[in-house]
């Protein structure tokens, strides 16, 4: 396949395979916003719980689309729609996840839109950063960029330790301590975790670029409603770019001194305050491929050439360690005690190898994202139905215990890796 026709295949596998599913099946005309569940047989749950990182990936994924179909050159007939549902994502988010009276996000809220769990965890709050800061880029919104800066300031203030440095998991609604810290089940408890790590480096590296084109531009598009565009100036303070350009340097930092295991080059999972790593030093081939992209995409975006030294050869390793988990068929499993062939592995795998392959010259790496392209193409879509199953099992076959979307399952890694493959090559 050419890099051409890899390009275009993306792009229609992105709209025609992922968000137009989203489009047609997830919009909750009733209640508003999106609803919370599709089971894996396809089957709608309309009165499921709304996550809050389910709907800030919807955000992110409308918005990013948007703004890459917006331009003249990009220009697709379902442009205004994608707008429409970023914004339809965006109202609903700030209306019902944003926590206005304590601040940060609630993890949950029913399917009428009332807080249902409302822990603060930290992983969530930089979700709902990634998709505010995306919607002002794609848009020049003003309101999503300020909501994002607040949720910045919270993070900032209520999950960095001071003390050993990095940022811990969670806390209750009024920021004080909670006793169970996990992302999930599958989680072990602990303070810190390399998971909660990679999604805070990953918006901050979106919301200082956002704030660097801002500042660049000078002014943006406030869109007070669809199709009213508003011209407004809009200051960006330089106190607030160097302190969200300082919490991105340190977070570089973290991974490479921390995270990182400078035995095996992979990115160890879960820490004490102190850093002492956990006992069980399970392997996570999925993150480890992620994590040396997005690693690399925050010195890029930094642009500093010291820390683009320091970084380039760490993101080398750690994609190289990711190799354990590949197999011949060009699938990666999701950790060494999980040999499904999860939908968002592969997306990721497809992208930090493309990434080597961009930046390196690597034309072995760019063998291994073709593969696993395929693989995704011939194994994971669902070409009937739209969108992607969760994952393969090790005998082959589809999982439809999990949900085809739901409070993990988004339209993120997928739509994701589809624009990162249009977008670089």
């Amino acid at each position: 396949m050419t890099i051409q026709a890899l390009k275009d295949d993306a792009c229609q596998l992105l709209e025609g395979n992922i968000l137009s599913f989203w489009l047609d099946h997830m919009q909750d005309n009733v209640h508003g916003g999106f609803y919370g569940r599709i089971d894996g047989h396809g089957q709608l749950h309309p009165e499921a719980e709304k996550g809050a990182i389910l709907n800030a990936r919807i955000l992110w994924a409308f918005s990013a689309a948007y703004r890459f179909f917006s331009h003249e050159v990009h220009k697709s007939y379902k442009t205004r729609l994608y707008l429409e549902a970023a914004t339809r994502a965006k109202d609903y988010f700030i209306d019902h996840f944003i926590d206005h009276e304590y601040g940060g996000v609630y993890w949950s809220v029913d399917y009428l839109g009332r807080p249902l769990d409302t822990k603060k965890q930290f992983y969530a709050i930089g979700f709902a950063i990634y998709g505010l800061s995306e919607y002002a880029r794609a848009t020049g919104d003003h309101e999503a960029l300020d909501y994002a800066l607040q949720l910045f300031n919270s993070i900032e203030q209520h999950a960095f330790d001071r003390q050993y440095n990095g940022y811990i998991e969670a806390c209750t609604r009024e920021w004080g301590k909670i006793a169970d810290m996990r992302l999930s089940e599958l989680d072990a408890n602990h303070p810190k975790s390399q998971n909660t790590h990679l999604h805070i480096i990953e918006p901050y590296t979106n919301l200082y670029r956002c704030l660097k084109e801002f500042q660049r531009n000078a002014s943006c598009d406030y869109l007070p409603v669809i199709g009213a565009v508003l011209p407004m100036t809009i200051s960006i303070p330089q106190e607030t770019i160097v302190r969200v350009e300082a919490a991105l340097r340190n977070l570089i930092d973290i991974f490479t001194d921390h995270i990182l295991n400078p035995e095996t080059h992979h990115l160890d999972l879960f820490f004490e305050m102190d850093w002492t790593r956990d006992a069980d030093l399970r392997e996570s081939y999925g993150h480890d491929i992620e994590c040396s992209w997005l690693m690399h995409e925050a010195a890029l975006v930094l642009g500093d050439k010291q820390v683009l030294d320091k970084v380039e050869p760490i993101v080398r390793l750690v994609a190289q360690a990711s190799e354990k988990g590949l197999r011949p068929d060009g699938s990666l499993i999701h950790e060494n005690n999980d040999c499904d062939l999860h939908w968002w592995v592969q997306a990721e795998n497809v992208v930090g190898w493309l990434n080597l392959y961009q930046y390196f010259g690597d034309r072995q790496a760019l063998e291994k994202a073709l593969r696993c392209y395929q693989y995704i193409k011939d194994h994971l879509v669902d070409w009937e139905h739209g969108e992607w199953y969760w994952s393969r099992r090790a005998d082959g076959t589809v999982n439809r215990d999990d949900d085809k979307a739901g409070f993990w399952k988004c339209p993120y890694h997928n739509s994701r890796m589809c624009l990162e493959i249009i977008e670089r090559l």
